[in-house]
């Protein structure tokens, strides 16, 4: 697995070099590809987006290191963010989170066996009014409840197996 070379890769990077008048701009859409393509922010993806940008590799792991998107440790496919501050927990998000963690097996901040979830809590994701709610890999899932929890699980479980298996 690579960038450098990467056909799946290499138009998404030429887009990106292309929107910014210095290259060193691009670091940060970069190192989503490299955590994209590894799963996390490695040593490998470091040097690849230090290469591309012509850069210390030093300055690409302060920029990684201080930004809570990017993730310096192996995580599952599924990054599962719930709010947890007041406002939400006030809406049952605590008691969703509890849950969610003895449904998976989990303690705060750990990957599911199968290597498919990590789950966080995390403070305020502005979507109050929708708790308990969560960010599933940067996208919004609102309004939830154990039963659609329980499906949204099982559907993550049926896609990565499908994509496994290259039929999907």
């Amino acid at each position: 697995m690579a960038i450098i070379g990467n056909p799946k890769y290499e138009e998404r990077v030429k887009e990106h070099l292309a929107k910014y008048e210095t290259t060193r701009s691009a670091v940060m859409p970069l190192l989503y590809i490299a955590q994209e393509e590894y799963g996390w922010v490695n040593a490998e993806g470091i040097s690849e987006v230090a290469q591309i940008l012509n850069l210390d590799p030093t300055q690409v792991k302060s920029i990684a290191g201080f930004y809570t998107m990017y993730s310096e440790k192996p995580k599952g496919k599924y990054w599962l963010h719930v709010c947890t501050d007041l406002p939400c927990a006030l809406n049952g998000a605590d008691d969703f989170y509890a849950w969610l963690k003895e449904e998976l097996g989990v303690a705060d901040g750990e990957t599911s066996a199968d290597g498919m979830f990590t789950v966080e809590h995390v403070m305020c994701l502005a979507a109050c009014d929708q708790a308990p709610m969560l960010q599933c890999n940067f996208r919004y899932i609102e309004n939830l409840d154990q039963d659609k929890m329980r499906a949204l699980l099982a559907k993550w479980r049926q896609e990565a197996a499908q994509s496994a298996n290259g039929t999907g």
